[in-house]
Order: C-alpha cells, then structure tokens, then sequence
C-alpha cells in the first residue's frame, strides 16, 4: 500500500487496526511508561536489541501512529513528535549541532525562531548567519568551514517569501550540510520539501496540521536523503559513549538522525509531546487536506478584496498577481498557498494597532491555522524583541497587520474587517 495518496495516508498511515483491539479510532496511550515481560526483555530494550516501549518520553503508541503518518504524507524515513514547534526546533539543532558550528539561514523567520538562532544558541556557542533567501546564491556565499546547516521557512512568518527551494538545495548539496526546512505555514498538502531537495523537514502541528487551536505539539521529518558519513558529522560514524559503542551510521543506515532525536534529543531534553495531544492533532492530521483548501481559497478571496480598500496602503499574498513570489507560489504552491494574509494600513503603527483592537470575528492572538480567524500586529508583539532593521529584514514593517484567515464565510469576514476600518 506505498502507493496511497497524501489524503488516504493522513487518515490511515501507520494505524494497524488488528494491533489495537481493532479500534477505527486510534486510541489514547495515556501511560508514563509499559510493563517488561522480564529483565532479558527489558535489558534488549534498553541496549538497542530489540525494539519496543519504555517510557512515554522516548516512545509511545499513540505518538508512534502520529509520527508514522506524518512520515508518510511528507515522504520520509521516519518522524519524531515533540511538545512544540519550538521544542522540535531546538531538539533538532541540539541533537545535530556541537559547540563552535555554524548556521546559515533565511533572515524571514518566526519571531520565536530567530530569537533562538540569535540570542540563545550563541550561548551555547552555535552562531547563524542570517542572509536574504531571495537570492539562494546568498546561502552559499555565507558558508564557512564551520557550517553545518541551513535552515529556512518554505513560506515565511510573517513575510510571506516564498523560497527557491531547488536552488537553495543545491547549495546545501555543495556545503555538505543537511538542508532543514520548516513546512509550517505551507503544510504537507500544499508543498513537500522533500521533492525538492529538503534533507529535515519541521512543523509546528500546533498550527495547520493540528488546526484546531487546542493542542501544542511540533514534529520533525526525516528524509533519511543526507549523508552523514560525509566526515563532517562526527558522531554519526564514531562509537556512541551513550550506546555501548552503536555507531548510528552503521546501524541504522538512511534513519540514523531518525532514531538519535530518541535516542539523545527526547532522552536528553525531556521534549516529549503528551499522548493526548498526539490523539488531538491525528484528528486534525485527518482533515487537513480539506481545511487547508478551503483556507487557501478564502485567503485569496479576502486578499483580492483588501487590494480595492482604500484604508488599506499594501497586501501581501503569494497568490495574488501583485506579489513578488506569485510566480514561485505558481512552481511550489500551485494547489494553493495557504491562510495567511498580510496587509498594511494607512495611518502606519497606531492605525495598524487599531484596527487589530476593533475585530469582533478575527481573534486578536499569538497563533496562526486555526479553524478561526485570527489577527495580530506582529510589529508590537511577536517580532518587538527584534531591532527595527531585523523587522525590515524578517518582513515585519510597522504598519504590518497578519490575519490567519479561517473556514468563515467570507462574506462575514469582509464585513468585520469594514467596521474594524470605520475605527479610523
């Protein structure tokens, strides 16, 4: 059955009916951790031996069914889950990176994410550089001896860029370095990353996936494509102190990052995603392929109208034939290109504030690809830590207002964004 489509594997992938009482709903494994059947058992497990459920930090059966499904609707090797988009993102580069590596990645990131890249890695002695991914020569123009990633958004938050992925690729292939790419805004049904050349790809499921606004969890892809014996990964091919010598290259060949963020980053960090959470976003894995439709088309519909407002200076969608990646979004987006609007309005800072304040549909909050409509001044809340010039760079201007367009009527919407407009 490797031939199922995305919208057949999103509702069955990795769900074997027969090994849970025969179940057509997947079940909740709401357990801290799984009875041995005696100590031989429970040694095999813990050396790597055999395969099988310890404690619900490292594994768990519900989480196990989320990430076989999200490997199978993305294209990859394997999967692993975690609390948040943000703790997949930290794990991950945690897990690949040492002190004294080097990254070079999109300057059109999430607040929260380069925050990371910025403040907090340094830190730990792990730098980025930051460069302009219009230009995907850029990426290898910033490479230094030391790097050891790049890492981008396929469509950027809030700026919207969409990215020459295939070209930023190739440059990763010269590097040796694994090209890590966050899917979060675009989804799996919109643009697989892995087609194109991505070796890691990163989702907050909190966001589209989960679309529902009620859990936190994040996921990370592997595409079991890079190699890791390329000598600039040390540890993928040297006796690992914390397995008895298993040298994950060796033994566990195209999924060998796969099963380090188990085997280090979950039993390390601690960034494990609750069993609930993993039952809430599978609900929402479901029926993805229809929300993010139905997102898309009224994204568009909503940005086409901004464009005839007069209180509106500007909109920014890569669907609409005034973008600056309208004819990329036709090359990587051509079933849609998801839910996020961008728009600025007259008056600048406090005018952008203002109308944010006065929508009765639109909730103002700090999230995005809920089935709800959502909006948000990023400039004064998501992006305020970063310097004016960063803002300008991660396409956060002042007058900047986001609107994660959800599955209302259209219609309705219109209508609240017109009286949150009468404010002014």
């Amino acid at each position: 059955m490797s031939n199922q489509k995305l919208a057949t594997n999103a509702l069955h992938a990795g769900h074997d009916t027969t090994q849970t009482a025969g179940t057509r709903a997947v079940p909740i494994y709401q357990t801290s951790s799984y009875v041995f059947r005696d100590t031989d058992h429970a040694a095999k497990l813990f050396s790597l031996g055999e395969l099988g459920f310890i404690y619900t930090r490292l594994n768990n059966p519900t989480n196990q069914i989320l990430q076989d499904r999200l490997a199978a609707v993305e294209g990859g090797v394997g999967a692993v889950v975690f609390a948040s988009g943000t703790a997949a993102i930290a794990t991950g580069l945690l897990t690949l990176l040492r002190a004294g590596d080097h990254i070079v990645a999109s300057s059109s990131l999430y607040g929260g994410t380069f925050n990371l890249l910025n403040v907090t890695l340094p830190r730990l002695g792990i730098t980025t550089t930051f460069v302009d991914a219009s230009d995907p020569d850029n990426f290898g123009k910033a490479v230094q001896d030391n790097t050891r990633a790049f890492f981008v958004e396929s469509l950027g938050n809030p700026k919207l860029d969409v990215l020459d992925l295939k070209a930023i690729s190739k440059h990763a292939k010269v590097a040796q370095v694994p090209f890590i790419v966050d899917n979060t805004v675009a989804s799996p049904v919109l643009l697989n990353p892995i087609e194109h050349g991505a070796n890691l790809v990163i989702h907050s499921l909190t966001k589209y996936i989960g679309g529902h606004g009620t859990s936190l969890g994040g996921a990370i892809v592997d595409a079991g494509t890079f190699d890791w014996t390329n000598g600039k990964f040390p540890e993928f091919t040297e006796p690992s102190a914390g397995y008895h010598g298993l040298v994950y290259s060796e033994a566990l060949g195209a999924a060998a990052f796969t099963f380090k963020l188990i085997l280090e980053g979950l039993r390390d960090f601690g960034g494990a995603l609750s069993p609930f959470n993993a039952f809430q976003i599978i609900q929402g894995l479901e029926t993805l392929p229809v929300r993010i439709k139905q997102h898309s088309a009224n994204a568009l519909a909503l940005a086409t109208w901004l464009e005839s407002r007069e209180e509106v200076a500007w909109v920014n969608y890569p669907g609409l034939k005034s973008s600056t990646y309208y004819d990329l979004a036709k090359e990587y987006l051509p079933k849609g290109q998801s839910g996020l609007v961008t728009f600025g309005i007259k008056g600048g800072f406090e005018a952008a504030q203002k109308v944010t304040d006065a929508t009765k549909i639109f909730s103002l909050l700090a999230n995005i690809g809920d089935t709800k409509s959502l909006i948000i001044h990023p400039a004064s809340t998501t992006h305020q830590q970063l310097t004016a010039a960063q803002q300008e760079a991660a396409g956060v201007p002042q007058d900047l207002v986001r609107l994660s367009v959800g599955l209302e009527d259209i219609e309705d919407l219109k209508a609240d964004l017109i009286q949150a407009f009468e404010t002014l």
